[in-house]
């Protein structure tokens, strides 16, 4: 008897649950839409610091063609990239579109030492080589327009700040990428506040290694890459650190200046499922528990009110049901909207929300595994021993 009460008490604040997380999430949105920088297109700083624009390049000898020549229009100091110790000719790409472009050169990567995660080794042996004011690290895939460099250097003046870090537009094409890319805008956006992550405290910081500008001396000042170099998020642990260091973090939305494509599928080798599963388990703070609890919380919220009959009755607890169905869609809607995705296909989106926590189900459960593997190499999970080359 007791149980059944529990149970239908439970059943009846389940709803109203959803509705509460729901409208903590648009309230976030509402906030973050009228306070979340944007990259904006900015006239050139007259005798601006010297800028060198950083590539940490593991097997990317497909996105580099795309990219890197828009990189080398900047106007940078220098154009750096490390070749990672690529298999599939990222090296031999890289150096072909460098050739003969004042301060454009490809350096080799070094073996990771022990202790040390992949992209970190690979952002540190550049910083050791680069020369500029202001140290620029972008990923491979990340597609600057013209005047992207004259923007960033203009918000990173602006702010302030110590740490840019710029979350691109996502660019997605196929189903699999619609289903699961746009959740980093959606974490990004609905959670925490823009103007909470100005103020000094690590707890509350955010950062994105897609893009990730840093005044030169405070990023040797605080060690570098050194700084996280065990960490699978290290780009949200390098922004929390430096706060606690006294540096200050500034972010922005990429706009129509900047964009990626991360995954070109869903599953199978760099792939969605694998991409986003490698740090899942470190954004739920290591825990297995929690992460479950997680995915079992979003299913509740945006998949089961789908089921036939949720909104049968009448009154306030039909009119709460029927709230949590609009508000979940509304949601990934703004998003979409503030961060300028709003094609047709961008749109229709917006009705793939209540599949989302099913397509997420593989990367929570490829993420409940001790080990994951990334370009090519193999890691364990934090608390499971010590990373290494696969």
């Amino acid at each position: 008897m007791r149980t059944g009460r529990v149970g239908g008490a439970l059943r009846r604040a389940y709803p109203t649950a959803a509705l509460g997380f729901l409208l903590y999430k648009l309230g976030t949105l509402a906030v973050n839409a009228l306070t979340f920088p944007v990259l904006r297109a900015r006239p050139r700083i007259a005798a601006g610091p010297r800028v060198s624009i950083l590539v940490p390049a593991r097997n990317e000898a497909l996105n580099l063609p795309h990219t890197l020549p828009r990189l080398l229009r900047q106007g940078a100091a220098e154009v750096i990239v490390l070749d990672d110790r690529s298999s599939d000719g990222t090296g031999p790409v890289a150096a072909a579109l460098t050739l003969g472009v004042p301060g454009a050169r490809v350096i080799p990567g070094t073996p990771r030492p022990a202790g040390w995660h992949g992209k970190p080794w690979a952002c540190l042996q550049l910083a050791r080589a680069a020369l500029g004011d202001v140290l620029i690290f972008t990923d491979a895939d990340v597609c600057w327009e013209d005047g992207t460099l004259n923007a960033l250097l203009h918000a990173l003046e602006d702010s302030g700040a110590d740490l840019l870090t710029v979350w691109p537009r996502q660019q997605t094409r196929t189903p699999g990428e619609r289903l699961l890319a746009p959740l980093v805008d959606d974490v990004l956006l609905s959670i925490l506040p823009a103007p909470l992550i100005r103020l000094p405290f690590a707890s509350m910081s955010a950062g994105n290694g897609q893009l990730m500008a840093f005044r030169a001396g405070t990023y040797r000042r605080v060690g570098g890459h050194a700084l996280v170099r065990d960490e699978v998020l290290e780009d949200v642990r390098f922004a929390a650190r430096l706060k606690a260091r006294g540096g200050r973090v500034a972010v922005a939305l990429g706009g129509d200046l900047m964009s990626v494509r991360m995954y070109r599928s869903y599953a199978g080798p760099g792939g969605a499922v694998e991409g986003f599963a490698k740090s899942l388990h470190e954004a739920h703070g290591g825990s297995r528990a929690v992460m479950l609890l997680s995915w079992a919380w979003h299913l509740a919220v945006y998949t089961l009110p789908w089921w036939p009959g949720w909104t049968a009755g009448r009154g306030g607890a039909a009119r709460v049901r029927t709230a949590v169905l609009g508000l979940g869609l509304l949601e990934r809607l703004l998003v979409n909207v503030r961060t300028g995705r709003t094609t047709r296909a961008d749109l229709l989106e917006v009705l793939l929300t209540p599949l989302t926590p099913l397509a997420a189900l593989p990367v929570y459960l490829l993420a409940l595994r001790g080990t994951y593997r990334w370009k090519g190499r193999e890691y364990v999970r934090r608390g499971r021993g010590a990373g290494g080359d696969a």
